[in-house]
């Protein structure tokens, strides 16, 4: 499904983020970005070791305590289609009452600000904080859906920006959550 957001395509897909042909992908990396398991892990696996030396030295130099949750760093794509993999920490899920809402909202909006400081146009984030982060999937559809609307109608410096769910069942949530912000797709 696809939607025009100001003058960016915005476009649900299922399938696996690794595999994309864009500007850059984004990790729901750990705050130690060193890697680790679900996207994070397939992204490390799949980009080689270029990303993992170019962690290490954003962790030597900027964050030697490790990356805040809700901020973004950039790393080359390595041996990925993408150039880029923008990494971010979502929040952990602890009920809601920790200010996860604005945290994820944060991820969303650091990574695509990152995106047009470095020229890029084209962007495809996996729905961060739902995995081993226990996020419910429904509150963070919403969030990150009405998160990157609200900055694709104040900078029109995109051109897409792409949803891509490993699952049938999140990309349904996502369609869902998409037509009731946005109407029906084009």
């Amino acid at each position: 499904m696809e939607w025009l957001i100001d003058k960016a395509k915005l476009r649900l897909l299922q399938g696996d983020i690794t595999d994309q042909y864009v500007d850059a992908i984004v990790n729901t990396a750990n705050s130690s970005l060193m890697g680790g398991g679900g996207v994070d892990g397939a992204i490390h696996r799949r980009g080689g070791p270029t990303i993992l030396r170019e962690c290490k030295r954003i962790r030597s130099y900027d964050w030697p305590e490790g990356l805040p949750t809700g901020k973004a760093v950039i790393t080359s794509g390595g041996r990925l289609k993408a150039r880029s993999v923008i990494h971010t920490v979502g929040p952990v899920w602890h009920g809601g009452g920790k200010d996860e809402a604005r945290l994820l909202s944060d991820a969303y909006r650091n990574s695509l600000e990152l995106a047009i400081k470095k020229g890029l146009k084209r962007i495809s984030f996996p729905s961060i904080s739902t995995g081993t982060y226990g996020y419910p999937m429904i509150d963070a559809a919403r969030t990150a859906l009405g998160t990157v609307k609200e900055f694709l109608e104040k900078k029109d410096s995109m051109e897409e920006v792409n949803f891509v769910l490993f699952t049938e069942s999140d990309l349904r949530t996502y369609e869902e959550i998409a037509i009731a912000l946005f109407g029906k797709p084009r």
